[in-house]
């Protein structure tokens, strides 16, 4: 298996070639279960049976809550992402921006395994959310 250091000296000629592919969904793999037994140490607390008399102890309690939720959808999605990303290995598709087919990087992929996009197409996305959001 393929180092970090190897992958990001490697040719760009053996870009998403069988070695880093095998990297990079052992990389995903790794994450996913990460998460998964993270997951699974992690309760959301009952909400209703934690109410405290003190109303500033119910609003901490309160706020620990939607917190431990927010983080649980954030895990959820990032599963799901790295679910596709583990999909679009199988299919060749991976390494690939779904927007404009050109080489997402190795430097990008490394810092983020789950990437879709270019750094420039996710930025002109975000420009595009941000201008429709403000419209």
């Amino acid at each position: 298996m393929l180092t970090e250091e190897q992958i990001l000296k490697a040719s760009e000629d053996d870009y998403m070639n069988g070695e880093q592919l095998a990297f990079f969904k052992q990389r995903l793999l790794d994450m996913r279960q990460s998460l998964v037994t993270a997951g699974e140490s992690e309760q959301i607390g009952d909400l209703e049976t934690e109410r405290s008399a003190d109303e500033s102890d119910r609003a901490t309690q309160e706020e620990q809550y939607w917190i431990q939720v927010h983080m649980k959808e954030r895990e959820t999605s990032l599963i799901r992402d790295i679910d596709k990303a583990i999909h679009r290995i199988r299919t060749g598709d991976y390494g690939f921006c779904d927007d404009t087919g050109e080489e997402i990087g190795i430097k990008r992929l490394l810092i983020r395994p789950t990437s879709k996009y270019t750094a420039e197409a996710q930025a002109r996305r975000e420009l595009q959310t941000r201008q429709y959001a403000s419209a």
